[in-house]
């Protein structure tokens, strides 16, 4: 089926009035008539008119139709409605009354998408539209992924003004967000999304996740990493040491003779989950940022004493 603009049919803007919209069906109704225009085209004018105005004279339809865009995917010949158009909305027949040429003559795009009764069953009797769905990016601190929180979002849902204009208007959710969230974990919230129109039901919330970098730790799916600082002697001599963790401080023991680059494994002390990822403490070896005259002594009596050369194996 051909995709119908109605607003071009009617020669409005979308941003029109519903008054408008009723003006310039009315002019249009007048000057094409059947009964004071007998030109060739006039009569079908006249049902494009009363098509477009079925449409966008009615709030809820106008609604939905503007969910389809100026120039939808799939426009023009050959447009299909989305595959849950028949989900979505729900339309009552047009208002007895209404004017304009009989509806029965209204085109294959119009008994697709509004008429009510000739598609699949489940259509009410009231004028409904259900919310939009909305996707939204929430940017957590590794603490609130660990621990769970409550984030209050501010959204623009569309809703009709005072006017009959669609617009856009900002709105708060709060949303609870689960401990152990992963980075790139899209949760639903239902009922969440836009509000529906005439009753209907609202759309659902989906937030991507998304963590800020954080000073301390790195994060791998469950898994967290942590570059750990150590003595140089607390390399070599090995023993225990306490250090930072999402849920406070833990000891770990550093293994004798430890290397600069090895990680020690803190089994379930990543992001909690059915499966609790690991904490992975990256060992870093620094020295003394100073060292006064003993020390030195002590580096050269180290350096006499170990004679091992630490470039020995690169090759030139």
């Amino acid at each position: 089926m051909d995709y119908k603009d109605y607003y071009k049919a009617l020669g409005v803007e979308r941003t029109a009035t519903q008054d408008e919209i009723k003006r310039a069906y009315r002019k249009l109704a007048r000057k094409y008539h059947p009964d004071v225009n007998t030109e060739d085209g006039a009569d079908a004018k006249f049902k494009e008119a009363g098509e477009a105005f079925a449409v966008l004279g009615d709030a809820e339809k106008r609604a939905a139709y503007d969910q389809l865009g100026a120039e939808p995917q799939g426009g023009g010949q050959g447009f299909r409605p989305p595959p849950d158009w028949d989900q979505r909305y729900h339309f009552s027949e047009r208002p007895h009354g209404a004017g304009g040429p009989d509806d029965a003559a209204f085109s294959d795009f119009f008994e697709n998408l509004f008429r009510s009764g000739s598609r699949a069953e489940g259509f009410t009797s009231r004028r409904q539209a259900a919310g939009q769905d909305q996707h939204a990016r929430v940017v957590l601190d590794l603490e609130d992924a660990y621990h769970g929180t409550t984030r209050v979002l501010t959204m623009q849902s569309p809703e009709m003004d005072d006017a009959g204009r669609l617009v856009m208007k900002n709105r708060s959710v709060s949303v609870k967000i689960p401990k152990g969230v992963r980075e790139g974990q899209h949760i639903r919230l239902k009922g969440k999304g836009s509000p529906g129109f005439g009753g209907g039901p609202a759309g659902d919330l989906f937030l991507e996740v998304s963590f800020a970098p954080h000073p301390t730790y790195r994060i791998d799916g469950r898994d967290i990493y942590v570059d750990l600082p150590v003595a140089p002697w607390e390399a070599a001599l090995g023993g225990k040491i306490s250090m930072p963790t999402p849920a406070g401080e833990v000891g770990v023991t550093v293994p004798k003779n430890a290397r600069a680059g090895q990680k020690l494994r803190l089994k379930g002390r990543g992001l909690p989950g059915k499966r609790a990822g690991d904490l992975y403490a990256v060992l870093k070896i620094v020295n003394p940022p100073k060292i006064n005259d003993k020390a030195r002594a002590l580096y050269e009596q180290m350096a006499q004493e170990m004679k091992f050369d630490p470039r020995k194996n690169m090759e030139g």
